[in-house]
């Protein structure tokens, strides 16, 4: 075995297990308390006053948040750092969270509900983004798997808390939700960057102290095709949000039915976690991809039409395993072939897509709904199928199966700006495979 193929192969560092352990009980607690507040807080908006109307706005809040933050958000991390964004990200939440506390009226909790959205966004990106720059890339997918079932994890247990605890101390989840936000900065804290990431910044400083722009985001193909399927689990993510208790109510369950059908979707995630993220480190990435989501897309156009409730259930935690198998092969795919300066703004761009598709789903969800019960899943289901077709050709001379002998690029080769930096030369590092297709730049 030569020295390449020795490098790819490596087993992770200490450094690594200990970045992805940390960012996933992050991930975690953030997750955990920020889903805590969202089976009542409808409810609790018309305690304020507030009409139904509003309540959506203020749900809607959130993703709107995320759409317009998202971007700016990965390209502060590129510029400023990924740890600096993901402890701003944690202690906005918080903050957000606490002022829920205050006499506040109706209106007022759309804004706070946006500052939300804005926190939880910023500390998303940055932890995907840190994982991207800073592990090795043939075992990035289980990196990423860590990250997701750390998410879905927190996503099991917050609904189940809040809607025990109730619409009558909701008091008691915002201050839980705030504090446990805070406190996932107490982990975050502890994460340092890698050193040549720290020397990339160092390469781009000018003498002032200032720092030289960032170059362009190079698009390529696996990127494309990455981003494509974003939008489709955006898609279907926003149809579940609005319909999927709808749907359950019209056949007949219960408050604590519909409460464990939610939770049963991310008991499987978590499970199928750790075995998915090594697939996607030892498969072809574009087969878990179009397989787990083309899963899903069946199960959706299916769900209006079973009349049995238990069947249901049932059916909708089983799809969690097609969403298991494509998360962390379509985040490995997503940064193939990028340097670790642009890995922020690209998840900037992967959670921009995702969360627009979710945001004008669930928009759209609701009215089709009362069309009739099944158009908003079938119609969902379509569209999918055309954006896994079109992801499938564009990703048709991507190499799907991780390149072993290339470990990740700590430095980016690309400094702008000629001649040597107050850092010193920049030794040149192997970068992933070699970008297919390259079209279109992105500031």
């Amino acid at each position: 075995m030569n020295a390449r193929a020795s490098a790819g192969a490596a087993p992770a560092t200490d450094g690594s297990r200990r970045l992805i352990r940390t960012l996933t009980l992050t991930v975690f607690l953030q997750w955990m308390g920020a889903t805590a507040i969202v089976p009542m807080l409808p409810v609790y908006i018309r305690r304020l006053g507030g009409s139904d109307a509003l309540a959506g706005v203020v749900m809607a809040a959130f993703f709107a948040a995320g759409v317009l933050s998202q971007y700016p958000i990965g390209r502060l991390a590129d510029r400023v750092g990924r740890r600096p964004v993901l402890v701003a990200g944690l202690v906005t939440y918080g903050v957000a969270s606490f002022s829920f506390l205050l006499p506040i009226t109706a209106t007022v909790a759309v804004g706070l509900r946006a500052l939300q959205g804005l926190g939880a966004g910023a500390a998303t990106v940055a932890a995907l983004a840190m994982i991207s720059g800073s592990v090795a890339v043939g075992r990035r997918g289980r990196a990423f798997a860590a990250i997701y079932g750390g998410e879905l994890a927190g996503m099991a247990v917050g609904p189940l808390v809040g809607s025990i605890v109730g619409v009558h101390d909701m008091w008691a989840m915002f201050l839980a939700s705030g504090a446990v936000s805070i406190g996932a900065c107490l982990p975050a804290l502890a994460l340092r960057e890698p050193d040549g990431v720290a020397q990339a910044r160092a390469a781009r400083t000018r003498a002032d102290g200032t720092l030289r722009p960032l170059r362009r985001v190079r698009m390529n193909r696996s990127m494309t095709g990455a981003l494509i399927c974003g939008a489709a689990l955006g898609l279907t993510s926003g149809v579940y949000d609005i319909c999927w208790t709808l749907l359950l109510v019209a056949r007949g369950a219960s408050g604590l039915e519909i409460g464990i059908s939610w939770t049963l979707f991310a008991v499987p995630f978590v499970l199928a976690a750790k075995p998915s993220g090594w697939l996607a480190d030892h498969m072809d990435r574009r087969v878990l991809v179009l397989a787990g989501i083309g899963v899903s897309t069946v199960l959706c156009a299916s769900y209006p039409f079973i009349n049995n409730l238990p069947a249901l259930i049932l059916l909708g935690a089983s799809e969690a395993l097609g969403f298991a198998a494509a998360m962390p092969a379509v985040q490995s795919l997503l940064t193939q072939g990028s340097a670790p300066s642009e890995v922020g703004r690209i998840q900037g761009l992967f959670a921009t897509s995702q969360t627009a598709c979710t945001a004008l789903s669930a928009a759209a969800a609701g009215a089709a709904f009362a069309l009739a019960s099944w158009l908003p899943f079938v119609a969902a289901a379509l569209i999918c199928v055309a954006g896994l077709a079109a992801a499938a050709v564009v990703w048709g001379p991507v190499p799907g199966r991780v390149d072993r002998g290339t470990p990740t690029a700590l430095l980016d080769t690309r400094l702008p700006g000629p001649g040597p930096t107050a850092a010193g030369p920049v030794r040149p590092q192997p970068a992933g495979p070699e970008p297919v297709g390259v079209s279109v730049d992105v500031q």
